[in-house]
């Protein structure tokens, strides 16, 4: 269901009066068209007005979801190298959402006793989505989310809303849920719904999303404003991307909001593999091109790119470090995600 607003309702929102409303729909070009004239005036749709006000107060946070449908892509350690650079290089507050049953963002930044404790204690994504489905409201915000995680001392920006293996189980049952009093709870609304409080508080919101298009990853792209595809340069691995893009674009017409495939990030290359080389080249000519009979267009390639490091696999395990450049490699991998990160920030 999509809330309706009028201009005082607006100005309530933003704590303003009618008349200066007004005057922001005759000054800003950009303000949101109105979707209905009614007899009291113009109704809005209350997301778009609230979009646009964090835009012109520069308030918005980029939320960016990150997908594959084939596992062992690098795509949890691609999210959490760009997550700490971000905040480690450039001074970003970064949240990182960990959707990923494998909860592998998780014990990246907090450690597998940490992650144990919290999920004993009910302290993880898993109860949002359980309350969904029970019509309970156990699910505590401010506990679930650990703040300033990490395993390295210069990255001092980086909160993190942790998984849970439940969340298996409670994707199938997501369909299930009540639909509420006014038939307004919908499946993929739930984690909107659940952390609406703090999502502006960040520069930028990083989603890692289970390798499926079920619910759990709607749930992600619904609040997203676009996504990153980590990918192996391989033939298995690449074989979705066409579908991915497909089923996003549709998602984002049903929702109407757009959700933006900012591009495909090549992990694990191997220099001397003959197959990466083919791969590689196919992505960048196939790139921005129209997918078969579809108007959808192949998602660009970023330039910046992960050769295959023992180190960086190295680094999903939680340790103790005193700089990126010490977890990540000094071979040139640090170097990789700094490059990959600059042009991230770039696009974005």
């Amino acid at each position: 269901m999509v809330d309706l607003v009028g201009i005082a309702e607006i100005a309530k929102m933003f704590d303003v009066s009618s008349a200066a409303v007004t005057n922001w729909r005759s000054r800003s070009d950009d303000f949101p068209k109105p979707v209905a004239m009614l007899k009291s005036g113009p109704v809005f749709k209350s997301e778009q007005v609230k979009k646009w006000y964090r835009r012109k107060n520069k308030m918005t946070s980029t939320v960016i979801s990150s997908i594959n449908l084939k596992g062992g892509v690098a795509k949890t350690t691609t999210t959490v190298g760009l997550a700490q650079a971000l905040s480690g290089v450039f001074d970003k507050k970064v949240l990182v959402i960990d959707l990923d049953p494998q909860t592998n963002a998780t014990t990246m930044l907090i450690g597998e006793d940490k992650w144990f404790t919290l999920n004993q204690e009910g302290y993880t994504l898993a109860t949002l989505f359980e309350d969904a489905i029970s019509d309970s409201s156990n699910f505590n915000l401010s506990k679930t989310l650990q703040k300033s995680v990490g395993n390295v001392g210069e990255v001092k920006s980086v909160d993190l809303l942790p998984s849970s293996l439940n969340l298996i189980d409670l994707q199938d049952r997501l369909i299930t849920m009540p639909a509420g009093k006014y038939q307004t709870r919908i499946p993929v609304n739930i984690l909107r719904r659940g952390i609406k409080d703090i999502i502006d508080d960040y520069d930028y919101v990083l989603i890692d999303c289970p390798p499926n298009l079920g619910n759990i990853t709607l749930n992600g792209l619904r609040i997203s404003d676009g996504y990153i595809i980590p990918t192996i340069p391989d033939v298995m691995s690449t074989y979705g991307i066409p579908q991915i893009v497909t089923r996003v674009s549709e998602f984002s017409e049903e929702i109407e909001n757009d959700i933006v495939p900012i591009g495909i990030v090549a992990t694990k290359v191997r220099g001397q593999a003959a197959i990466h080389s083919r791969t590689m080249n196919k992505m960048r000519t196939d790139s921005c091109k129209p997918m078969g009979k579809s108007n959808l267009l192949y998602p660009p390639v970023f330039e910046a790119y992960f050769s295959e490091s023992a180190k960086i696999a190295e680094a999903a395990e939680y340790q103790e470090y005193s700089t990126l450049k010490q977890k990540w490699g000094y071979q040139g991998q640090y170097d990789s995600f700094v490059k990959f990160t600059k042009e991230f920030m770039r696009i974005i």
